[in-house]
């Protein structure tokens, strides 16, 4: 199925477009195969402030749920509560992200993603 075939919605053809776009920001100032978890990954160091080539899985763990909880705190589903001793931010969950089909959590996620972004002015 091509990517911007005419069964498409304008407003679906754009996010792929801008989704793209944020693909190869990604893979062009990072090197990071750009996917969901890498652009995580990125987001998380973004809200955290401090770059270092090499994480720890666990650390890796905790930017992905760093990126997820600044993507969506806007929503309501969660709150910052401050930085640790170590400077990393934490965030209350204040309620649920509401479990749907992959499809339709992946798409959420993107958009989310593709906001970011925008909000940063990069796309």
């Amino acid at each position: 199925m091509p990517l911007l075939n005419e069964n498409k919605t304008e407003e679906e053809k754009d996010a792929m477009m801008k989704w793209l776009k944020v693909r190869q920001y990604v893979n062009t100032n990072f090197g990071k195969r750009p996917d969901i978890n890498a652009v995580l990954m990125i987001i998380g160091i973004n809200e955290l402030g401090v770059v270092r080539e090499v994480f720890t899985k666990e650390e890796k763990q905790d930017l992905m749920h760093i990126a997820i909880c600044a993507l969506f705190e806007d929503e309501g589903y969660f709150k910052f509560a401050g930085f640790d001793k170590d400077g990393w931010p934490h965030y209350d969950t204040l309620e649920n992200i509401p479990k749907g089909k992959l499809r339709e959590q992946e798409g959420l996620l993107k958009r989310k993603i593709i906001a970011y972004f925008d909000a940063l002015g990069i796309l």
